[in-house]
């Protein structure tokens, strides 16, 4: 067992902490976002089975289903100040224990609005993951090894919903919705032990010193053009997750479950592609410049996705297909790269805040996007909300804030 931890302002020095244990705490916030992931976004498989065996409507089983997801946009900000004032690992515990309490009380409710409370409450807990695993990264890790670590933590959420895709539909659908629901719940009791074994608050100044923190979005625009641009990248980002597979069902004529073996192979595609764009930053020392160029790449993807999803002929849709891989892939690769650049710019008070706002702006987008963009589809067809969406790219890149950067440090 490891040794009693400090509290947050007698946290050991960087010098104290071995790299293995880095490293270990890095796996364990990954973890932590991975089941906050699952707990959130799983619930939507249990549609069939809310739908088809419960009575109730599409839409009320969307609701079933959106409900954890409101519960984590109410409370992001929130958490961010729990984590500026207390520590990561308070965030943590305390986030995890609330998952697992209402995880808990939705495997033994009996009725969906009532199972709908429960995630809502468990959702509202999970969002203390959000500012708090992306803390530990920039507080554990030199700037020349924080866009990889970050791109690492920024895969828990494709693995944790792919974790939720391969286990709670088929459990609903074999045991009923208490029996899938025991998924997110296993996945947040895991998480919960290895954050209190493991877990150690990074080095900060003193708390005498959080008085005269200085407020980073009062300094300059920095941060607000980070968060405007991370929204830009939401749009393509969710047109493609949210209409690609529906696009090759309902247009191309692919089977379903094939077409969903692509669209899980695109989610990993994409985790590495975050990966990649960590440790590029960390090459290139700047988050923003790989942010532009991921921009500029999402814009020409999203704009020949589109031009080529509007033809026809086999080697027109095989290259439409490709491009869709191609998409998926870098629309998501700018998230790490900002999570860094923004706990790195607003410091140890005001990060944890930061990065809540953060989140939630990238949220309240990613929810209206499928409603637009369907509409878009229906008026105009895949290939011109395809196109569209590339000038959200363009923009993006002339919005990061390139030149306001300050060397890594």
């Amino acid at each position: 067992m490891p040794a009693p931890l400090p509290e947050v302002d007698q946290a050991p020095s960087y010098a104290e902490v071995s790299l293995r244990r880095r490293w270990a705490m890095l796996a364990v916030g990954t973890a932590a976002q991975a089941s906050s992931a699952t707990t959130v976004h799983g619930p939507a498989f249990l549609i069939p089975v809310l739908h088809d065996r419960e009575g109730m409507s599409l839409a009320e089983a969307g609701l079933v289903a959106a409900a954890p997801m409101a519960g984590l946009m109410f409370t992001l900000v929130l958490w961010g100040l729990v984590v500026d004032r207390r520590g990561e690992r308070f965030a943590l515990m305390t986030g995890m224990s609330g998952v697992v309490a209402g995880g808990l009380a939705a495997v033994l409710v009996d009725g969906p609005w009532q199972v709908a409370a429960a995630l809502f409450f468990a959702g509202a807990c999970s969002a203390a993951t959000n500012a708090a695993s992306g803390r530990i990264v920039v507080g554990w890790f030199p700037p020349e090894r924080r866009g990889l670590a970050m791109g690492i933590r920024q895969c828990a959420q494709p693995l944790g919903v792919g974790l939720g895709a391969l286990t709670m539909a088929f459990l609903a659908d074999a045991h009923g919705i208490a029996a899938a629901l025991w998924v997110p719940l296993v996945a947040a009791a895991v998480a919960l032990v290895l954050v209190v074994l493991l877990v150690i608050d990074p080095p900060r100044p003193p708390a005498t010193e959080r008085a005269g923190a200085p407020n980073p979005y009062r300094a300059d625009r920095y941060l607000a053009r980070i968060h405007s641009t991370s929204m830009l990248l939401v749009v393509p980002q969710f047109v493609v997750w949210t209409f690609g597979l529906t696009w090759l069902v309902d247009e191309l004529g692919w089977a379903a479950g094939f077409a969903g073996i692509v669209v899980a192979g695109t989610q990993l595609l994409g985790a590495v592609g975050r990966i990649g764009a960590g440790h590029l930053s960390d090459l290139v020392r700047s988050r923003t410049r790989p942010m532009q160029w991921i921009a500029w790449a999402a814009a020409a993807t999203m704009l020949a996705l589109g031009v080529a999803a509007a033809g026809s002929g086999p080697v027109v849709v095989a290259i439409a297909v490709a491009l869709l891989v191609v998409a998926s892939t870098v629309t998501v690769a700018d998230n790490g790269l900002a999570y860094a650049a923004v706990a790195e710019r607003a410091g140890a008070f005001w990060s944890g805040r930061a990065l809540g706002i953060q989140n939630t702006g990238q949220y309240v987008v990613a929810a209206a996007v499928p409603p637009v963009a369907g509409a878009a589809i229906t008026a105009w067809g895949y290939g011109v909300a395809f196109g569209l969406a590339a000038g959200f790219g363009l923009v993006a890149a002339a919005v990061v804030p390139v030149a306001g950067e300050r060397p890594l440090t």
